[in-house]
């Protein structure tokens, strides 16, 4: 897969990412929800940590050690976009990686904490918050796992 449609899946995966981000900031203060479904609310969330909102409390270095790890980890996709180009479904999936990867950086580098806003929840559960840039991470990482068994199928 060519490089520059790796690049520009990521770049819509960026732009979705950030453009619901600022559409639910418009709406909603900080903590508010919206109750759409019996299972589904719109809440506006800050995490200053990662998954699951890891180290958010951790008074302020994470912010840096977040952002340089999504930096690195970045870098390191185009690397791999362009030396595996043949594969397809690897690329894809590295692709939506990428994007969401920068839609989180973005808001660690601009506002010093992600915005989430997408809330699950069953039986008075919730599942932690999250965004469409963790979306595309997860539905990358899961592709991985699908290239992974179809390449071991192949050999």
């Amino acid at each position: 897969m060519k490089l520059s449609r790796c690049l520009i899946l990521a770049a819509v995966v960026l732009a979705l990412d950030l453009a619901t981000k600022r559409w639910v900031e418009a709406i909603l203060s900080y903590g508010e929800h919206i109750p759409l479904t019996g299972f589904f609310n719109l809440v506006l969330a800050y995490n200053a940590g990662a998954a699951f909102s890891f180290l958010s409390d951790a008074g302020g270095w994470q912010r840096w050690f977040f952002s340089a790890i999504a930096a690195g980890a970045s870098l390191m996709i185009v690397h791999l976009l362009r030396k595996h180009a043949a594969e397809k479904l690897f690329c894809v999936a590295l692709s939506l990686i990428l994007g969401g990867a920068l839609g989180n950086l973005w808001d660690r580098i601009a506002l010093g904490h992600v915005v989430d806003f997408l809330d699950f929840h069953a039986a008075g559960y919730h599942w932690p918050a999250f965004n469409v840039a963790d979306s595309a991470i997860f539905c990358g990482a899961m592709l991985l796992i699908v290239d992974s068994f179809l390449r071991r199928k192949s050999v």
